[in-house]
């Protein structure tokens, strides 16, 4: 992965090292998505741009959609 581009530093991707099976991989994606828009929304709120009540509801949804993303990929 290079770090040339703002995009590349803006959504940095980690190697993924599991399973090769195409739910999986899609499920890798979709956690380091979440991961990057927690951090965001945490930056955010430490900052004071949002209140405490939004971090925590949009954190809150984005776990919800992640959790309905592994559900609906059949990860155990």
């Amino acid at each position: 992965m290079s770090n040339n581009s703002p995009r590349d530093w803006l959504y940095p991707r980690a190697s993924y090292h599991g399973s090769d099976r195409p739910n999986h991989l899609i499920f890798n994606a979709n956690l380091q998505e979440f991961a990057q828009r927690v951090s965001y929304i945490s930056n955010l709120e430490t900052s004071g741009k949002l209140t405490p009540e939004e971090a925590y509801t949009q954190v809150s949804h984005l776990w919800k959609t992640l959790k309905h993303s592994k559900k609906e990929l059949g990860i155990p």
